[in-house]
């Protein structure tokens, strides 16, 4: 299997109590932390209503990750299109390119939240068509065109941009969920996909329908798609044990799925759990489930399907939620990083080969611990404390070490 990267999505997701200017920096100590672990990306998004979703800018956001971060490439997760005008958008990601030395990736989509769109005086029913549109005169900018348009929505006038960016081929990224928008508009253009319905059962079964409408756009309008620009977002809570998994993330997984999903959101065919234990099950422990809330060896299984299920992706992305509290959440998101992504990636393979080629062929350095031997026996005092040693008594590698019982009892003799 091809290694995969690895990263996390920020909506946020954060339950009304705390302080937002906390929250802000706690969020940004997270990507400081997922930085030092080794991720490869880290996303946030666009919101303006409903309470949870905190983050406005999701351009202001990582240009201050940016600063506190050295490697992990920073993505809009998404910039809602029809909510600006294409053109500063277009300059917006340009700086944000330049002033995270060439790590950001342009993530877009329609606009999630009704709320929001309801909120700008947007009709839903343009929303898709409007990040079309938006995409095609930010690509031309960013290639460097001066760009004269006109629709009924944004006006440019000979508009050029004054910096490129950074990165010669910044990542374009569409966002996608079950309807096959994102999907087309990623073959259209043949660019990147962040799949976010796949946090659902249905969503993770219906991952090879969807990459078929990418290529099968793609192969309409003339470009090429490609599984490793392909990402896809997975919800986890990973502990020691299951039993200590399920005991820090029941709670919150029950009051986000409740008053969020179900209170706030209202989506359809949700209904509320009764209980912590009921959250737990219901989310990760029933056939076909698509979220993680166990041991590492757990998520290891549940990426190794996806691939399988899905036929081959670029990326796995894990949903940044706040089930457990922040040392746990934190903790799972280590462990992730130190014994899963090594795992899929194959990191330890070669130790593991090392360590079973000397035990199969222990016979081979026998000689080695001859040659330790014989200069015991060069020396009488030395030779005749072999009667006083026992195994492991010895300070020499073990892979080196005579048997000494055994010389010990030769002496004896």
């Amino acid at each position: 299997m091809a290694r995969l990267k690895f990263g996390a999505f920020l909506a946020p997701h954060h339950p009304i109590g705390e302080h937002p200017m906390l929250q802000f920096r706690r969020d940004l100590d997270f990507v400081e932390q997922l930085d030092a672990l080794g991720y490869d990306e880290f996303w946030c998004g666009e919101h303006h209503s409903s309470g949870w979703e905190t983050i406005a800018s999701p351009e202001m956001f990582l240009a201050a990750a940016g600063e506190r971060t050295k490697r992990i490439k920073l993505g809009t997760g998404v910039i809602s299109l029809p909510y600006h005008h294409p053109f500063n958008v277009a300059q917006r990601m340009v700086q944000l390119d330049h002033m995270t030395g060439g790590r950001a990736i342009f993530g877009s989509g329609p606009g999630a939240l009704a709320s929001d769109a309801h909120t700008l005086g947007i009709d839903p029913m343009t929303q898709r068509d409007r990040q079309d549109e938006a995409i095609a005169v930010i690509r031309r900018l960013f290639n460097g065109e001066r760009v004269t348009a006109k629709t009924d929505w944004f006006e440019m006038h000979d508009a050029a941009l004054q910096i490129l960016p950074l990165q010669e081929d910044m990542p374009f990224v569409v966002a996608s969920q079950i309807s096959p928008s994102g999907m087309t508009l990623a073959g259209k253009y043949g660019i990147g996909i962040i799949s976010l319905g796949s946090m659902s059962t249905q969503g993770l079964m219906a991952l090879p329908q969807q990459w078929q409408f990418a290529e099968d756009a793609a192969a309409k309008a003339g470009t090429t798609v490609s599984r490793a620009n392909w990402r896809v977002l997975l919800s986890w809570h990973i502990a020691e044990t299951r039993e200590q998994a399920r005991r820090e993330a029941g709670a919150g997984l029950l009051r986000w799925h409740n008053e969020y999903n179900v209170g706030t959101l209202m989506r359809p065919g949700l209904t509320a759990f009764a209980s912590a234990d009921e959250a737990v099950d219901k989310t990760a422990f029933v056939e076909g489930a698509a979220s993680t809330i166990g041991t590492p060896d757990d998520l290891i299984k549940m990426i190794k399907n996806l691939v399988d299920v899905s036929g081959g992706v670029g990326s796995i992305i894990g949903f940044a939620h706040d089930w457990a509290n922040i040392e746990n959440t934190r903790r799972s998101w280590d462990l992730v990083a130190r014994y899963v992504v090594p795992e899929i990636n194959g990191y330890i393979d070669g130790l593991r080969k090392s360590r079973q080629f000397l035990v199969d062929n222990r016979a081979v350095f026998e000689r080695a611990g001859q040659a330790v031997m014989a200069k015991i026996m060069q020396n009488d005092k030395a030779a005749a404390a072999l009667q006083h040693t026992g195994t492991g008594r010895v300070a020499i590698p073990a892979v080196n070490a005579p048997d000494l019982a055994k010389e010990a009892a030769k002496q004896k003799a």
